[in-house]
Parts: C-alpha cells; sequence; structure tokens
C-alpha cells in the first residue's frame, strides 16, 4: 500500500510543482527548437516579459501596494511581496550599489530549479530566465525602465541564484498618438 503524500492537502504545494515540472518540460522544448542557449535565453526573457506586463496588474489589485517613492522601497515590494505571491519565496534583497540604483535579489531555494540538472553541453543556459523577464514586464509598466540579468545560478554550481536588477531610467507616461 503507497503512503500518501503531506502534500495532497496543500493545493498551492501541489500547484507550484505541477509550475516547475511544466517549466521544466517548457525550457527542454525550447532547448530542442533553438540552436544555441543563448536564443533559448532570449526566448525565455521573452516570455517573462510577456507574462510580467500582464501580473502587474493582477499583483496591484491583490496586493493594495500604493507607488513606489524610490529604487529602494521597489526593492522591497519585488521580495517581500511579489515573489512571496507567486513563487512562495522570499528573496533577500543586498549588494546595492553606492548610488542606490543596482541591487542584487538573493534565492537560496529558487522553485523553478527544484527537480532540475542542466544538460550537458548547456552551460551558457539562464535557466530561471523567465524571472528577469517577468521583473523587466512588470517594472516597465510601472514607468521604470531597468536591466535584469543572472549573475548566479544553482544549476550552474553556484550556492545561490542571484539576479541583478539596475534602475536605468524613469519611463514617461506615453499617451496614444492624436490624444493630448
Amino acid at each position: 500500500m503507497s503512503r500518501q503524500s503531506n502534500r495532497a492537502g496543500d493545493p498551492r504545494k501541489v500547484n507550484g510543482e505541477l509550475f516547475t515540472l511544466t517549466y521544466g518540460a517548457l525550457v527542454a522544448q525550447l532547448v530542442k527548437d533553438y540552436e544555441n542557449d543563448e536564443d533559448v535565453n532570449r526566448q525565455l526573457e521573452k516570455m517573462g516579459y510577456n507574462m510580467g506586463i500582464r501580473l502587474i496588474e493582477d499583483f496591484l489589485a491583490r496586493s493594495n501596494v500604493g507607488r513606489c517613492h524610490d529604487f529602494r522601497e521597489t526593492a522591497d515590494v519585488i521580495s517581500k511581496a511579489g515573489f512571496k505571491m507567486y513563487l512562495g519565496i522570499t528573496p533577500v534583497v543586498s549588494n546595492w550599489s553606492p548610488a542606490g540604483d543596482e541591487f542584487s535579489l538573493l534565492i537560496e531555494n529558487n522553485p523553478l530549479t527544484e527537480f532540475v540538472e542542466l544538460p550537458e553541453g548547456h552551460n551558457a543556459l539562464n535557466y530561471s530566465n523567465i524571472l528577469c523577464g517577468a521583473l523587466k514586464g512588470c517594472l516597465e509598466m510601472v514607468q521604470m525602465d531597468v536591466d535584469v540579468r543572472i549573475v548566479q545560478d544553482q544549476l550552474k554550481g553556484d550556492s545561490i541564484t542571484e539576479i541583478r536588477l539596475k534602475f536605468i531610467k524613469r519611463l514617461e507616461d506615453a499617451l496614444p498618438a492624436g490624444e493630448d
């Protein structure tokens, strides 16, 4: 007789594992479809960006978070509310630049990489690049142009996953042509 897992009672845990496995299948298909890791990385970032520009509306509606006044406040909201709400984790905000325009999100247990090993010969693959795209898309929708990239990756032997965000500029609200 088989034992039931304790996870059966927690739908969030089951949904998280389903997402992780589904994401793994998506990345595996992209690796088959594209010739090199850089193309896969671009596709993952593009998919994440498209998710991010839609996720921000849901996040703002569900979280009751107001407008952030500076990049430090934005970092706190991303780590304590955004990642917690959608991935069930709270990354550590660290490594601020002296100018306060750049920081890192340190993820000790990346849920995307829970059941994953990088395939041999794919050392340039940024498996979690979808997170970079999602962050970029979300922040762009709240008028922040940022550069987001993976600096350290547990799948490549690092002790943590580190995502680096750099503020580039504040975007101006753009009105459609002909509307003033």
